[in-house]
């Protein structure tokens, strides 16, 4: 719910939330990849999380997302430097540095590994993929 509750302290409207494992009752589970998402993502704008980073469950997570809604996913920085994120620059948009997450708000500690939120849209796009660095702090 952290990442729901910043959101809407931004402005932003939560149409709906869901983990494979949810740890709040207004958290609906579901698994990401199955077909069912695709009946809630007709009535919003955008799919935003933070995914699981392993591999082989975020690279059909951006695939199966981008095919539904424009998504926005939280996880490492160094993803967008490897080989392996080479077939889905054309569904990259933005990528926005954020750094260090501190995952745990009560913690003195971040997270080892810099962030950044990705933009993937499967629609047509003449467009190279925008970069946002960290500002100055």
């Amino acid at each position: 719910m952290a990442l729901v509750n910043t959101l809407e302290a931004a402005g932003m409207s939560c149409q709906w939330a869901g983990d494979i494992a949810p740890r709040h009752e207004d958290v609906r589970c579901c698994d990401a990849l199955s077909d069912d998402l695709a009946i809630w993502a007709e009535d919003v704008d955008y799919i935003i999380t933070n995914p699981p980073w392993t591999r082989s469950i975020l690279h059909p997570m951006i695939r199966h997302f981008a095919a539904m809604r424009p998504t926005w996913l939280l996880f490492d920085s160094d993803w967008a430097y490897t080989r392996q994120s080479a077939e889905f620059k054309q569904l990259l948009r933005k990528i926005v540095s954020i750094g260090r997450v501190k995952w745990i708000p009560d913690s003195t500690m971040t997270g080892k590994d810099n962030c950044s939120w990705y933009l993937f849209d499967a629609r047509p796009s003449n467009g190279a993929t925008e970069f946002i660095g960290r500002a100055a702090a």
